[in-house]
């Protein structure tokens, strides 16, 4: 009975086809959102390396040390999931054939992309964090200049 009623109402009402780059046709996309991911992981590296372990056998100290290296640890890989994350839908989604004509080596830039973020998320190493945002920054421009934009690169830090 409902397929009948839907077959009726679609015969009274055809829907012009559509396409769309994901399940909703937002069209919205600005690596923005993984510059953020990525430049909070770095922030977080840093916080990693510049963590002092409490010196003595003092066990408050001890526990809040390592919770606090737990803390940073869990937004540094949160982030850099996000970042990966990010990254991929604008390497997937939003990059067509066309842009590969503009950017030989947008397939390279991505696919090192995802590996720093993974080397971030399992590793503490300032420079994979550091290239990491030169990448990303590298996909920033790209992004906005198959827009004809010029969007400044601006980071926190």
């Amino acid at each position: 009975m409902i397929n009948k009623v839907t077959a009726m109402i679609k015969a009274q009402f055809p829907a012009e086809p559509v396409e769309a780059h994901c399940d909703g046709p937002c069209g919205v996309y600005d690596p923005s959102s993984a510059r953020v991911a990525a430049e909070a992981a770095l922030s977080m590296t840093k916080k990693i390396l510049a963590l002092e372990p409490p010196a003595g056998n003092d066990a408050a100290a001890m526990a809040a040390y390592l919770n606090t290296m737990a803390r940073y640890i869990a937004i540094k890989e949160e982030q850099t999931h996000i970042a990966k994350t990010e990254l991929l839908v604008l390497w997937t989604d939003y990059f067509k054939p066309v842009h590969l004509e503009q950017f030989p080596d947008l397939h390279d830039t991505f696919w090192q992309a995802a590996k720093l973020c993974s080397a971030v998320k399992v590793g503490v190493s300032l420079e994979d964090a550091q290239a990491l945002m030169a990448t990303v920054e590298k996909i920033h421009n790209m992004f906005w200049q198959t827009k004809n934009r010029d969007v400044p690169w601006y980071t926190a830090s």
